[in-house]
């Protein structure tokens, strides 16, 4: 089978990686440090199916652009998209399927949004309703923050179009866990449960970020809070997809907290996550392509299979992520890394040498040619028998990695591995 990946971050090389397992892939635009990476578009390359990776061009309707063109396609179309291109569109669906989420309220005015935190407790959620590639959210106690960030969202400084007009959320506690299901327009089936790391700082300070690492699986959430998550969430939104003529064929990816009161849903996004699809995905053990070829085809069959190793995934960043990340600097250590036990480097915002770097010439050392062209640039995915062997290698990995500047978290999973570790 020949797959076309559609994207150029570290989830599509997780994607490209488990599918040439058993395809042929190419991926576009891809990235210099993504084998198989091509220039054309989608719509002028022949394969057999089609993955659409991020969510910009699924709510701009290429999956519809694709599927009218008689092509097997992987991803919604820009209907279903509409869960992750409109925060308040995602939460009335909620409503009207009996998800429970967060009490909230959408506004386009700046005073209404104001007088809505002033009943929301201690806690504020501001959120832009369109696309901000992961950030824009605010979660703070401080309200002079919070009307700060109301007022920056909705006058377009701050998100431009995707913030004029925000929802506003209370504020929840307990543990986040993302599930990701497949689904075939009528039936879902879950990949294994992951939880990611959204701040930039150590112990979840500073602002959010497009995600800073994650772990699979995820100790707090067996198999009855994964069906938990199926009945309650998933399969009543899909069936309220359903009702509304809506044939979701794509997956989803449902942002969940734990509260004390029970499971919450957070967001839906309609795209593997990033980085949640680079622990999922390699532990995969049934036919990638398989799995997605069936969902893109209406005919789900057999539910994806997963064995008891664990994977934790470490994202290497720019200075200055997320608000101005610096590019242009070389990149050393990426073959190195990928010596290592147990490890796989994903490369997100990678670019060539001599095509990224500021115009400047730069050598090639240790076989690379790659330079920081983003905020998040690698992703160090360590795999074992379990979370604290992941963890382990996934920073054995990390120690290879250098260019001036470059940040990482070093608590991903940590929590998590000490609890297996001790229970």
């Amino acid at each position: 089978m020949r797959v076309c990946v559609v994207g150029s971050g570290g989830r599509e090389h997780a994607l490209a990686h488990v599918l040439s397992r058993s395809c042929y892939v190419v991926v576009t635009p891809g990235n210099p440090g993504i084998a198989g990476s091509v220039g054309a578009p989608a719509t002028e390359i022949e394969a057999d199916l089609y993955v659409i990776g991020p969510e910009a061009p699924l709510v701009d309707g290429l999956a519809d652009e694709l599927r009218a063109a008689g092509r097997l396609v992987f991803g919604p179309g820009a209907d279903g998209a509409l869960l992750e291109g409109s925060k308040a569109w995602m939460k009335e669906l909620l409503l009207a399927a009996g998800v429970p989420t967060a009490d909230h309220g959408s506004f386009t005015e700046p005073e209404a949004a104001i007088r809505f935190l002033d009943g929301m407790g201690d806690l504020f959620v501001i959120k832009t309703d369109g696309l901000a590639a992961g950030k824009g959210v605010l979660v703070t106690e401080d309200r002079a923050e919070a009307c700060d960030a109301v007022r920056a969202y909705l006058s377009g400084e701050a998100f431009g179009d995707a913030g004029r007009r925000v929802v506003i959320e209370e504020g929840l506690s307990g543990p986040e866990l993302s599930v990701l299901a497949v689904c075939d327009g009528h039936r879902a089936a879950p990949l294994a449960p992951a939880q990611d790391f959204k701040r930039i700082g150590e112990g979840d300070a500073g602002p959010n970020t497009g995600g800073m690492g994650a772990y699979s699986p995820v100790p707090v959430a067996g198999a009855d809070a994964v069906d938990e998550v199926m009945d309650k969430a998933v399969l009543p939104t899909l069936g309220e997809l359903q009702r509304r003529g809506i044939d979701y064929r794509g997956v989803l990816y449902a942002g969940l907290m734990l509260t004390p009161q029970g499971l919450r849903v957070l967001e839906y996004n309609v795209r593997f996550g990033d980085p949640e699809a680079q622990v999922v995905l390699p532990r995969l053990r049934s036919d990638l392509a398989d799995l997605l070829a069936g969902a893109a085809a209406g005919s789900l069959k057999d539910d994806p299979v997963y064995g008891d190793d664990a994977a934790v995934t470490v994202v290497c960043a720019s200075e200055g992520y997320p608000t101005s990340p610096r590019t242009g600097d070389l990149i050393a250590g990426i073959e190195a890394a990928n010596t290592e036990v147990g490890v796989t480097v994903f490369c997100a915002g990678v670019a060539s040498a001599f095509e990224g770097s500021n115009g400047a010439e730069l050598p090639v050392q240790s076989g690379q040619s790659l330079v920081t062209a983003g905020g998040r640039v690698l992703n160090i995915t360590g795999q074992g028998p379990d979370l604290a062997t992941a963890r382990d290698r996934a920073y054995a990995g990390v120690t290879h990695i250098d260019w001036p500047g470059r940040y990482v978290r070093f608590d991903i999973a940590a929590e998590a591995a000490a609890s297996v570790s001790k229970g």
